[in-house]
């Protein structure tokens, strides 16, 4: 069964992890953000809207259609005063035209189907020249081959049927390109990063998060059989030693900068 957002027992899904600085360093050889407005749509459980607060974002306004993610969000993010979350989607937000300097857009976009509406709905509430960063994988990305790093890899190597439903649902960076160039916007960049998403200072932690299926959506579509198969690959794959257990995923990130010649 797909993961269901709206769950009350999903909520925490995806706050049992802090953002990967290597992340924020990326974002910010894009732009800065400091005393920058910001939004985050598709936030989820608020990870990377409270770090984009800490790089200086003067506000930072979290969007996501399930109101359990936004609960939980608002819980995780209660310490920051210049953070606030509301319901819409992405191709309908409650937010005024022009009044924000940069959108984020990560782990969203593989959920829709309309790039264009949900591009051309970020380039409404962007002021001319303000930025728009997208971030998700390719099919490209989901192919890489699985190693002691890559864990999605592995899964994809082990159950195929997961490695059509992963890259069925995923735009290719023309897809992209194009449709962000269609909403109006300029200066399209695009890059390619492995970003971590968590380390594990035992396999054991490793194995909770899996069985318990954090973060990982594509995990609901397995059976409990099916988890434990896949705890014993990793563990085949993952060496035994003294060291952290590091878990890195590659993304494709686009940029682009809202033109002043909008319709």
């Amino acid at each position: 069964m797909p993961i269901d957002f709206h769950a009350e027992q999903n909520r925490h899904t995806y706050t049992s992890r802090s953002a990967d600085q290597g992340w924020a360093d990326l974002l910010e050889s894009i732009v800065s953000f400091k005393g920058k407005s910001v939004a985050d749509i598709g936030c989820g459980g608020g990870i990377y809207t409270k770090k984009m607060a800490e790089l200086g974002a003067s506000e930072t306004v979290g969007i996501d259609f399930s109101n359990n993610m936004l609960d939980t969000a608002k819980e995780a993010c209660s310490a920051y005063p210049n953070i606030r979350f509301l319901p819409g989607d992405a191709m309908h937000t409650p937010l005024p035209d022009g009044s924000l300097d940069i959108v984020l857009e990560r782990a969203l976009i593989h959920h829709l189907s309309d790039l264009n509406a949900c591009f051309r709905e970020a380039g409404r509430v962007l002021k001319t020249g303000g930025i728009l960063i997208v971030q998700d994988r390719t099919p490209e990305d989901c192919l890489l081959p699985g190693s002691e790093h890559h864990f999605r890899g592995a899964i994809f190597e082990l159950f195929p049927r997961l490695a059509h439903i992963e890259t069925s649902r995923r735009h290719s960076s023309e897809t992209v390109v194009n449709a962000m160039k269609e909403a109006g916007f300029g200066h399209v960049n695009e890059a390619r990063f492995w970003e971590t998403r968590n380390t594990y200072r035992r396999f054991g932690e490793l194995a909770d998060d899996l069985e318990t299926r954090r973060g990982r959506s594509i995990l609901h579509e397995l059976s409990d059989e099916e988890i434990r198969t896949l705890i014993v690959r990793l563990r085949a794959l993952i060496p035994e030693r003294d060291r952290d257990i590091v878990e890195r995923d590659r993304w494709t990130v686009w940029s682009a900068r809202k033109q002043a010649n909008r319709g």
